[in-house]
């Protein structure tokens, strides 16, 4: 699949329906395209970042101010060249967020509703391959009840053999597992994983770190309606790069930062002088530490970047523990904590001084800047 997708759409009281967020006018300025290898894209942001709109730009829900929208070669919306294709010719399959499906129609009318009217012969393959769709999705036994009597899970598959029976080209999936309690939610994205397992045409909207990386071999990470940075999922989360793609991917500790030395920077909020693998690279403007990254000094120290510690906080997780703490005597407020988190059967008792290995700093820009 080859998504090349570049719009403008600005929302606002002049301009159409806000998004989620403060009153004031919003632009949405996206450009990426994806490759040609087998997988799903991840649209990464918080709410009202401009996720969702994105898709409904591609579905033809939302038309863009300008731009050009196009999936395996073939022209969706182009407004310089006038086009601009119905939802109903772009075969793009959109699994709304909460499924919309209508509460008087039967599970088998809720998949095949829409489909042209057929032949008798026609519709006899039609509601053949509808039950192949019910049976592949475990549906067998639901096939006769209203959407009120299914689960969440179980409206969530109908509402995808709807959308499948139509053989879209591009499969977009808008936040498809929020309305599902966490049991449920992982089953699903289990069931996902194995059912797109070969297919390259799938764009995923999500607000999940954890569930971007678990499902989505690439991700797109989009903030205030413009796109801060794009990477294979595993580079994103070893470089963002950039600020905000920090903090969206999890990142608990970010500070400004200045350049002491070739190799050593002083983080500002924290008042922590830091020893870097590499010389600083230009434009670097603060420095980030993953909440996991932090360890007890190892026997007999550590050669360089151990932090005193004073503890201000613990809180328990079910299955990890969290320590917030500053430098000791160091900066007082929130802008001088930071955070450790470790598994709670380390067995760790809470040291002294901890230890950042250089290699685990993340080095971010303010700017967006062009990754992978």
């Amino acid at each position: 699949m080859s998504l090349r997708v570049a719009i403008r759409k600005r929302f606002g009281r002049s301009g159409g329906t806000l998004p989620e967020g403060p009153g004031r006018g919003f632009v949405l300025e996206t450009e990426f395209e994806t490759g040609d290898e087998p997988g799903c894209l991840g649209i990464l942001g918080a709410s009202g970042s401009g996720k969702s709109l994105t898709l409904k730009c591609i579905a033809g829900i939302e038309r863009p101010d300008e731009g050009r929208i196009e999936v395996n070669g073939r022209v969706l919306f182009d407004s310089a060249g006038g086009i601009n294709l119905k939802p109903q010719e772009r075969r793009v399959g959109y699994l709304f967020q909460h499924y919309a499906l209508f509460p008087r129609m039967r599970v088998l009318e809720n998949i095949t509703v829409g489909l042209p009217a057929f032949r008798r012969e026609d519709r006899s393959r039609t509601l053949e391959r509808a039950r192949e769709w019910i049976e592949r999705l475990g549906l067998t036994e639901l096939e006769g009840r209203y959407p009120a009597q299914l689960s969440g899970g179980q409206q969530q598959r109908t509402a995808l053999a709807r959308m499948l029976i139509r053989e879209p080209e591009l499969i977009l999936l808008d936040e498809p597992f929020s309305a599902l309690d966490s049991g449920l939610r992982e089953q699903m994205q289990l069931h996902f994983t194995k059912l797109f397992h070969s297919r390259r045409d799938i764009v995923m909207v999500t607000h999940s770190r954890d569930e971007a990386y678990k499902l989505c071999h690439e991700i797109l990470v989009i903030e205030g309606g413009r796109v801060l940075g794009k990477n294979k999922t595993p580079e994103l989360f070893r470089n963002p790069g950039v600020v905000g793609v920090a903090r969206l991917t999890g990142c608990k500790n970010i500070s400004p930062i200045r350049q002491s030395a070739a190799r050593e920077i002083l983080a500002l909020d924290w008042g922590l002088t830091l020893r870097l693998k590499e010389p600083l690279p230009p434009g670097i403007s603060h420095v980030g530490i993953r909440a996991h990254d932090f360890s007890p000094v190892p026997p007999g120290g550590g050669p360089v970047n151990e932090v005193p510690i004073e503890v201000l906080r613990r809180l328990e997780e079910p299955f990890e523990e969290v320590v917030i703490f500053r430098l000791a005597g160091g900066e007082t407020g929130e802008r001088g904590e930071l955070w450790w988190k470790f598994s709670k059967y380390l067995g760790l008792s809470i040291p002294e001084k901890l230890y950042i290995p250089p290699e685990a700093l993340l080095l971010l820009s303010e700017d967006i800047r062009e990754q992978g």
